[in-house]
């Protein structure tokens, strides 16, 4: 079947190691141990890599390093979102000092809104759950590119980079990513690079290993930033490494999940009924058109976005999943039973999270705060 994977667009039934080929990155080998203990990394859930190596040495040799990562202030945080606050998550854990970019000024020129209101989502839709899910204030630099620093070197030296990067970039890269072409995408496109490499100026941390994990559809931004900043005179920097992880299928299936439907998506402030709901009506089946088909031949947990959504969230025992996966696929289960335990699985989750945010609320200022 065909597939297409762009930054503006993943749809179809996306063919992994094809575009492990395409995109030149690589599969990832073995793991420390203590990888392993995450659920994302022990189920192949980030499955890829480019110069991940250098980060894995840093963190044996206990050396400092940077995750840099960044989010669209577009709508509702939903489980897609949460795939990538696990990841920077489970890093600070492991010392790594975390950049936060809010593309509010990418945003203000594809979303149609006032930087006000973007800034109000970035805070209320996606800081607020990071810090449910687990963020601590202490190593974070949450910042927005409409005002990088309240520190005129730091923000200065961030502009220039940006602006800088123009000189190393041909037209026809930037054609190559985003087709046609416009002066918000381009501008869009220094400041990203910027974003990835600016940890490294001596304004901030310094030559100082540095890493994104994305989903493999933002792998042509990568290439065009360290295409830029392997040619860059200026400064000598460490190229950026990064990892891949798997889309987050959308409740109908295929492609990814998206902000921009929600029927779509589970968000983090929908209620029990509409979690059910939503499962319910929407959640893609891997099962027979009947029951006694479905008895027979079984379902198919690979396509099925119940089963998917147990296996990179909500169910961490890996011999229970194994054994709702032989279920399912031997017809023992039937996917109204299927759906009813994902269901639960998501509401238990959600009744605490959702708690879990009006704490956070507390602690919104000392990140914000931080920006200096």
């Amino acid at each position: 079947m065909s597939f297409k994977v762009s930054p503006w667009e993943v749809k179809g039934c996306i063919d992994y190691k094809k575009l492990v080929k395409e995109f030149g990155i690589k599969p990832l080998g073995k793991l420390p141990e203590f990888f392993n203990r995450n659920l994302l990394f022990r189920r192949k859930i980030i499955f890829a890599h480019r110069d991940f190596n250098i980060i894995l040495d840093t963190i044996k040799n206990k050396k400092k390093f940077v995750m840099m990562t960044g989010l669209m202030p577009s709508g509702k945080f939903h489980l897609g979102h949460m795939i990538l606050a696990q990841q920077f998550i489970f890093y600070q854990k492991l010392g790594a000092k975390i950049y936060i970019a809010v593309a509010d000024l990418e945003a203000y020129n594809a979303r149609q809104k006032s930087l006000a209101e973007l800034k109000k989502v970035a805070i209320e839709q996606y800081l607020i759950n990071y810090i449910a899910l687990g963020l601590s204030p202490k190593n974070v630099d949450f910042y927005f590119q409409s005002e990088r620093s309240k520190d005129a070197k730091k923000s200065n030296a961030f502009y220039t980079l940006a602006s800088n990067f123009s000189r190393y970039a041909t037209f026809n890269e930037f054609k190559g990513v985003y087709g046609n072409i416009t002066p918000g995408k381009m501008n869009a496109s220094l400041l990203q690079a910027s974003d990835m490499y600016h940890p490294q100026l001596p304004e901030f941390e310094g030559i100082i290993p540095t890493f994104i994990p994305v989903g493999v559809d933002q792998d042509p931004h990568i290439r065009l930033a360290r295409g830029m900043a392997n040619r860059n005179k200026d400064h000598k920097f460490i190229p950026i490494a990064s990892t891949y992880h798997l889309f987050i299928p959308g409740l109908k299936g295929g492609g990814k999940m998206s902000s921009s439907d929600p029927s779509s998506f589970i968000a983090m402030t929908d209620s029990p009924e509409e979690v059910k709901r939503k499962i319910n009506k929407y959640a893609f089946s891997g099962g027979k058109e009947s029951t006694s088909e479905h008895r027979k031949k079984g379902g198919n947990p690979d396509i099925d976005v119940s089963f998917q959504y147990l296996k990179m969230f909500f169910e961490p025992d890996d011999k229970k999943l194994a054994e709702i996966e032989r279920k399912y696929r031997s017809g023992e289960m039937l996917t109204s039973e299927l759906k009813k335990i994902l269901i639960n699985k998501i509401n238990t989750f959600l009744k605490q999270h959702q708690k879990n945010r009006e704490k956070a609320r507390k602690l919104v200022n000392s990140f914000i705060i931080q920006r200096r």
